[in-house]
């Protein structure tokens, strides 16, 4: 499986590289591995900062508010009640909520199999010799990804992400550089354009090629 193939400076080269057919090509059966890989990704990086107080929390309500009966009111015994204005929250969030979801690592590894094979199935992927920023600047990226037609938001996938790489790609808001091994499906679906260094093709192909997949049926 052959895809377009540039240099660092963005021409193209007249050898594509070739994908590994047990990546980049299989037949997606199983959206809804997507799907979970997808959701447990979100909700594994969700932060737990909603909480509320319940009437135990609340100021005030040491007295009746007013005697038990003879005012045709209904009865109440403290201002802190929730149906009051003012009164703790029922059944409120606490903080201590766990939204986790735990996904398995073959179950992980195939979702991002098949997430890499729909990029190459929609024409996403485009490999570059390698993606290397001498001074660190945003419009070099920036000329860089037009030269080699990527469109949208892109995602470049480097081999190893060190100071000048993320400087020249962290104020791009439709521009993120990962590491190889840091992979995910959600930042696979969510891109437009995947841009990918031959030495990441290489950790891609050693993490999830034939012999990965091998390793993980017998575990």
């Amino acid at each position: 499986m052959a895809v377009a193939t540039y240099t660092k400076s963005g021409d193209k080269v007249t050898t594509p590289a070739q994908l590994n057919q047990s990546i980049f090509g299989l037949e997606v059966k199983n959206h809804q591995l997507l799907n979970d890989a997808y959701l447990a990704y979100l909700a594994n990086g969700r932060i737990n900062l909603a909480v509320t107080k319940s009437r135990g929390m609340v100021r005030g309500g040491g007295a009746k508010p007013w005697r038990q009966k003879g005012t045709g009111r209904a009865r109440f015994g403290s201002r802190r009640n929730p149906i009051w204005r003012g009164g703790g929250v029922a059944f409120g969030p606490t903080g201590h909520e766990n939204f986790r979801r735990k996904l398995n690592l073959s179950a992980k590894r195939k979702a991002l199999r098949q997430a890499l094979s729909l990029a190459a199935k929609s024409d996403k992927l485009i490999v570059i010799e390698t993606f290397v920023c001498p001074e660190g600047r945003i419009n070099q990226t920036l000329d860089l990804l037009k030269k080699i037609g990527a469109k949208g938001s892109a995602l470049i996938v480097v081999s190893q992400k060190d100071d000048l790489v993320d400087r020249a790609t962290r104020n791009i808001a439709t521009v993120k550089a990962v590491e190889a091994k840091y992979l995910t499906v959600f930042d696979v679906l969510n891109a437009d354009s995947l841009v990918i260094s031959k030495k990441a093709l290489e950790i891609i192909d050693q993490w999830l090629g034939e012999q990965a997949a091998i390793k993980e049926s017998i575990k």
